[in-house]
């Protein structure tokens, strides 16, 4: 190998090693597929977000997928076991994906699991106690049923339909599962990186661009939660990356990636959240403009500005 080549590879070698680390880590439990048909399609979303954690240098486990062993816990056990081990770390991020098929009685959600089923409200007592931020992304059939008992504070919820009586399969994770490992198409802003809500519009125009297609009654509509208004955002609210209403849900959302552009990769996790809390700080100033006056605004842009620029020093 030439020597420069040597060389080159070494110094990349080294400056990956000199990458801060991240508080995060991402939970993923995959449903029974039903039916055989399925099984592939759930499978590939998996693969998907396997090689986006392993580009993410995140830690990934993966619940339903191995074979289940004799006397071996429920994949409902393992979840649970794996949720309360998330609830001992106090800070961090905790992406939870579930991939599989849903169902609703007409009175409570439920994702299908090799095994006992899991519900909202089991879910819900399960995440109460949790303080970490937390990044919920439910891609099966009636999964908006699980977000009226998981909306608060400092938590990301994307469910694959607008209400839990949207039943048929869902192909809004297909679509998502790429957008977040980082596809081009899905980086809207061109920051080179795909945030949750880059990754919700995409997969949101996508799935529509399907059912448009074959000519065929949309049964699934997206939703975005991240003001805890229990409201819930579908992708129309936006043009491009903008929500066309301050109610609108997905600034958080914004802010938020799970494959990181060289760039973000360089920020410690301190520095990002002050960051994040400074961009939310300009938001809220530039709505209060005309209430505060013109001399006012500009002072405190200027000192908001000055803070923003420190963290990239």
């Amino acid at each position: 190998m030439p020597r420069l080549l040597v060389l080159l590879l070494s110094l990349a070698t080294a400056l990956s090693a000199q990458l801060p680390p991240r508080d995060a880590q991402v939970l993923l439990a995959l449903g029974a597929p039903g039916t055989e048909e399925y099984a592939p399609l759930f499978q590939a979303q998996v693969t998907t977000w396997k090689q986006a954690c392993e580009k993410a240098s995140l830690p990934l486990q993966i619940i339903g997928q191995d074979p289940p062993a004799k006397d071996a816990p429920t994949d409902l056990a393992q979840l649970t076991t794996a949720l309360q081990q998330a609830r001992a770390k106090p800070t961090g991020q905790l992406w939870l994906v579930l991939i599989g098929h849903g169902t609703f009685d007409g009175r409570e959600a439920k994702f299908n699991l090799r095994g006992p089923d899991l519900s909202a409200r089991q879910l819900a007592e399960e995440l109460t106690p949790l303080t970490q931020e937390l990044i919920f992304i439910h891609t099966a059939s009636a999964s908006a049923g699980f977000l009226p008992p998981l909306i608060g504070k400092n938590r990301v919820l994307i469910s694959a339909t607008k209400g839990p009586d949207e039943v048929f399969y869902t192909r809004f994770g297909e679509h998502f599962a790429p957008a977040i490992a980082g596809l081009p198409e899905a980086d809207l802003d061109q920051d080179r990186q795909v945030s949750l809500l880059e990754a919700f519009l995409h997969a949101s125009h996508q799935t529509a661009d399907f059912y448009e297609k074959e000519a065929r009654l949309a049964t699934e509509h997206a939703l975005l939660e991240d003001n805890a208004d229990g409201q819930g955002t579908r992708a129309e609210a936006y043009i491009g990356v903008t929500a066309q209403s301050p109610q609108s849900d997905g600034a958080r959302a914004a802010q938020i990636a799970l494959v990181l552009s060289p760039e973000e990769q360089k920020l410690t996790d301190a520095q990002r959240q002050k960051r994040d809390t400074l961009e939310r700080a300009l938001e809220d100033l530039k709505v209060q403009r005309e209430k505060l006056g013109e001399a006012r605004y500009y002072t405190d842009l200027e000192f908001l500005l000055r803070d923003l620029a420190e963290v990239y020093r």
